[in-house]
Formats: C-alpha cells, structure tokens, sequence
C-alpha cells in the first residue's frame, strides 16, 4: 500500500515517518499543496494521511478534491482535535486519529484500509452512516438520491452516505443496469418489482427487498421507455 502525508507541523510528520518506518510502509511526504499535487500527480497512492488543520487547505478539502479523482482512495485524517471527527467520517475517512497516537493505533488504522482493499473485486463504494463504514457493491444498491454534493446509497439493509454527486454516480455507473429516472434518483433495473402509471405520464417505481416507491420525472420516464423500446 502506497501512502502519502500531509501536515504543515515538522515535528507531526517527523513523528509519523518513523511511526511508518518502523512499520516499514513504503510512502511520500508533502509539506504543502504544492508538494502535494506534485507527488499525487506522479504516484498512484492507496492511503492519504492528512493532518485537518493546515493555513493553505484544510485536510477535509483536500479529502473531497481526493476523492473527486478516486473514489477509491483511503483517508486516514490526524488532529489533535476531536471536534472535527463526524465531519472527517460524513466525508469518507477510514479512521481518524487524534494526537499523540500511538504506532498500535496507526497500524490498525492502515491495516483497516488494506482488510478493504483485499476484499475489491471491481468497483467498490466505502460509504458512511455515522460511526459505521459499509464497502458495498453496485448488486448492493437499490436505488442512489442526490443530497447535495454527496449521495445516499439505499440498500435492502438500509441508507448510507458517499461523497460523491449523483452525476458522477451515473457516469461511473453506466456500464452496470442503473438508469436515471430523475435529476434526484438513479436506480437498479435489478430490482425493480413493478411499475405503475402517474399523472403526467410519470413512472412509479416499486422494488423487491424494500418497502420504498420512488416516482420518475417526466422526463425520466419518456427516456426510460425509450431505452426498454429499444
């Protein structure tokens, strides 16, 4: 596993490096943005360690300019304030270390995001609900809705959140049976149950597993009878 630092502190990455030596990891450090676009640029890292509170960019806008490239990246953040910890999980962190931690801690941090990593045959979506971190699978989600700048994955089991828009969910979707149905709503052709006729033309949407309908736009609907037509 490829893992690249970042924190503004030289005795916080001083520290960290030889945490990561005696764990003998191989990884790069980047004292500033620049430095880190650079290496990012250059290598193709698995795990970012970002220190949250840095003058240039803070560590959880660096994580969403991350995860905008790689969806499948780890983020691991390290701060000496807890206050930030929901938000650093609402994003997509894998662990959030406070300081000073120890080496047990960052091993099993890094050893979370390598159980992940084993675990990926093709594309795989670690999303948060709270505390709890899920790894699902396209044949996992039922249906995707928008909120915001990020998404909520409905599965039979439940809801959880990804740090991604409904349009790049779409796009990275494409080849898998998901159809947009609404500017709101992608679902899975796959478990699709039934449909019923609306007012305005539009598609109510019924699905195996779960309880929830969801309805099409009217544009939605006259471009999924398109796409059966043909």
């Amino acid at each position: 596993m490829k893992i690249l630092v970042m924190d503004d502190e030289e005795l916080a990455i001083k520290r960290l490096v030889r945490l990561l030596d005696e764990l003998k990891y191989d990884y790069k450090v980047a004292n500033n943005k620049e430095e880190f676009d650079s290496l990012d640029k250059e290598h193709n890292f698995d795990i970012y360690i970002l220190d949250i509170n840095m003058p240039e960019i803070s560590g959880l806008e660096l994580a969403q300019e991350i995860f905008a490239l790689n969806a499948q990246a780890f983020i691991i953040f390290q701060t000496a304030y807890e206050e930030h910890a929901l938000k650093a999980f609402e994003i997509g962190a894998i662990d959030y270390l406070l300081k000073p931690f120890t080496k047990e801690d960052l091993q099993k941090s890094i050893n979370r995001a390598i159980s992940y990593k084993k675990e990926e045959k093709g594309t795989k979506f670690l999303t948060k609900n709270g505390d709890e971190a899920y790894l699902l699978k396209p044949e996992d989600i039922v249906y995707i809705q928008a909120d915001l700048n990020e998404v909520i994955f409905r599965t039979k089991e439940g809801f959880s959140y990804y740090a991604k828009k409904i349009s790049d969910m779409e796009n990275l979707l494409k080849s898998s049976n998901f159809f947009r149905i609404h500017r709101s709503y992608i679902i899975n052709l796959d478990y699709v149950k039934s449909m019923k006729t609306q007012e305005q033309s539009k598609i109510e949407f019924f699905f195996t597993n779960i309880k929830d309908s969801i309805t099409s736009s009217k544009d939605g609907a006259k471009k999924f009878r398109e796409f059966i037509e043909k």
